[in-house]
């Protein structure tokens, strides 16, 4: 009698070998499938060179990869006067482009930037440097991984931009940017955070100032402006207006942020003015929230285990921003050391020599004084040492006004190559004047080792100033708050003493002591 279980085991076994063949058979249509090639010369003719250029378009589209690159090298080599050379050159670039995988896309790139090079008036160039900007987007990570690729994504898609500003791949290239460019910001937005939840103020505030000013368009930017005001609003009093500065930015250019109404009553206990709500940012930020995409269950899912970025709350709209993630300077640096209070854009300006004691100075660009002028540290007396008097002028007075560094004499004419003859008359053979090169090599080394120390110990002096400048900030601010929370316990101190004194209590209600101590006795009563 046959056993019924092996009857159902011989189905399911056929269902699932049935089941294997049939994903077989759908991996094997799909990879012999054709993929059409967009840029295909269609002019049918029955030359050398376009039989050649046919052969490695059919091989590319049936994923022939290496064939096709053969075939390619033997047109261009061959004839290298073809009309189709062009061509020739792109479908090489998109061969690698359609193997794809880090190799694939390295040599792409670099055939995309030749024929972007070579043949830029044509309207395959836009397509080529499109071409790259998705070759980089696509290597993107999460935005709390290596920020590489996204940086290079960004570079690439606005080439785009800059080049190409009318080609038809534009708008594709903006809405790359700002795909990218969302990246960025939700990196620098969680530094944000745990700077925040670090109690690290001063880097928060640094990092939600550079977020909001440089990429406006970021999907949680009222969340990083109010984290920013509230980094400011530890910080004390003196960073009041940068406070209110981004509760106003996010009433005027975020009006539909759960926090636009706590900004405008946070704007009105300060008694700043509220600004009016911007019609285009309101605009803007409607039509995101209506056209933003639901993520369904397996998008939930997937999430966690993709390794490219979550893009679903992404910009639709507005114009991204052009220029990169600048560093600022953060809130903590001494105005003497920045120029300016909060963040700069722009180099700081400061004075040296200050009456006041400040160091401070004027960043340029230009370098040619610093090249030219002599060093002046080679000129600075050392530590201790008193400053030299001014040297009387030709009327013996002495003289007044700034001093100037002494410069060193200039070398005599006859100095100025060293002497062929010896003290004694005698002509120096070519072994002495080898020997005096060298003894003369060995004090100019001792001089850059003096000079070199020298800059050492006055770095370290400079160094121990700041430190003592920055103790003394410290116990100020120290000083500071113990006077208010002095103040403060005065005057809750005077607040009882205000009120009626309490009746005495009576002599009956006093708790009686058994056997009171004698005098001098230290032994603790019992009632």
């Amino acid at each position: 009698m046959p056993c019924p279980g092996n009857g159902n085991m011989v189905r399911n076994a056929i269902r699932y070998i049935s089941l294997a063949a049939l994903l077989a058979a759908l991996t094997v249509s799909t990879g012999c499938r054709k993929k059409v090639y967009e840029n295909r010369i269609q002019k049918d003719t029955e030359q050398p060179d376009k039989v050649l250029y046919d052969t490695s378009i059919d091989d590319i589209e049936h994923g022939r990869y290496e064939r096709a690159r053969l075939t390619l090298q033997t047109l261009m080599n061959t004839y290298d006067t073809s009309e189709y050379l062009a061509k020739a050159k792109l479908a090489m670039a998109d061969s690698w482009y359609r193997e794809g995988g880090s190799r694939g896309y390295s040599q792409a790139e670099a055939e995309y930037k030749d024929f972007i090079l070579f043949y830029k008036s044509m309207e395959e160039a836009a397509e080529a440097q499109m071409k790259i900007c998705k070759m980089q987007f696509d290597q993107m990570d999460k935005s709390d991984r290596d920020p590489h690729h996204a940086l290079r994504a960004q570079e690439e898609c606005k080439d785009v931009l800059l080049e190409f500003p009318n080609s038809k791949f534009a708008v594709e290239a903006a809405q790359y940017l700002r795909d990218v460019q969302e990246v960025l910001a939700d990196e620098e937005h969680r530094v944000q955070i745990i700077y925040a939840k670090k109690g690290a103020f001063p880097a928060s505030a640094n990092r939600g100032q550079g977020l909001t000013d440089q990429f406006p368009l970021y999907s949680q930017s009222d969340e990083a402006l109010w984290m920013l005001a509230d980094a400011y609003q530890h910080l004390g009093d003196r960073f009041e207006n940068q406070q209110a500065a981004a509760y106003a930015r996010i009433v005027q250019n975020y009006p539909l942020s759960p926090h636009a109404d706590s900004a405008k009553l946070r704007l009105q206990a300060m008694n700043k003015p509220v600004p009016d709500v911007d019609p285009v940012a309101y605009a803007r930020q409607r039509y995101e929230l209506e056209n933003r995409q639901k993520r369904g269950f397996l998008g939930k899912v997937w999430v966690p285990f993709s390794s490219h970025p979550d893009l679903l709350f992404a910009p639709r709209s507005g114009a991204p921003s052009m220029e990169g993630l600048k560093p600022t300077i953060p809130v903590s640096v001494p105005l003497t050391a920045a120029g300016t209070q909060g963040t700069s854009g722009a180099p700081p300006t400061v004075t040296l020599g200050a009456p006041n004691g400040e160091l401070t100075g004027v960043v340029k660009s230009d370098t040619t004084d610093v090249d030219k002028l002599q060093d002046a540290r080679l000129t600075m007396a050392p530590p201790g040492a008193a400053a030299p008097a001014p040297a009387p002028d030709a009327s013996g007075a002495p003289a007044t006004g700034t001093l100037k560094p002494q410069l060193p004499p200039a070398p005599a004419a006859d100095s100025v190559a060293p002497a062929a003859v010896g003290p004694n008359g005698k002509a120096k053979t070519p072994a002495q004047q080898e020997a005096g090169l060298k003894r003369e090599q060995a004090q100019i080394l001792k001089e850059k080792q003096k000079i070199q120390e020298q800059q050492k110990r006055q770095m370290k002096i400079m160094q121990e100033m700041a430190k003592r400048q920055q103790a003394a900030g410290a116990k100020k601010i120290a000083q500071e708050d113990a006077d208010r929370k002095k103040a403060a316990k005065a005057s809750t101190r005077k607040a009882p003493q205000a009120a009626p004194a309490a009746a005495p209590t009576p002599a009956s209600a006093q708790p009686k002591l058994e056997n009171p101590p004698a005098a001098g006795d230290s032994t603790t009563a019992k009632p």
